[in-house]
């Protein structure tokens, strides 16, 4: 059974949240490329970048077997099995402000990150 609660405006799910902001900006960019209700929005890590490890994000059609498939407002997350051990905490969140936009990770296991954001290290 999996693990469900808030915190904030964030729903938690298998340790794992989106923001009500990121939700929102997920739909509207699907909206705006016409990217089809049965795709997944995949959370992932690789490795790489200057800490280390990486964020990715992005839309996916395939769906594996080793996937977690987590819901928020609606919008179908997949998450693969190695990534999960390192985002499990995260909230991922949509800012717009002053010093740019796009989606931030908010990783409290994260030892180090690089100034960029997307970057990270265990």
């Amino acid at each position: 059974m999996e693990d469900i609660k808030t915190i904030g405006a964030a729903e938690v799910t298998d340790g794992i949240a989106l923001t009500d902001k990121a939700v929102g900006e997920v739909k509207k960019i699907m909206k705006e490329n016409s990217i089809p209700d049965d795709y997944v929005l995949r959370i992932g890590v690789k490795g790489g970048g200057c800490s280390g490890l990486s964020y990715t994000l992005g839309f996916d059609q395939e769906v594996k077997d080793t996937d977690r498939i987590l819901e928020f407002g609606g919008i179908k997350v997949a998450v693969d099995w190695k990534s999960i051990l390192y985002l499990t905490g995260t909230s991922v969140d949509y800012t717009d402000g002053l010093t740019g936009k796009g989606f931030v990770f908010n990783n409290p296991t994260a030892k180090k990150t690089c100034g960029c954001g997307s970057s990270f290290g265990v």
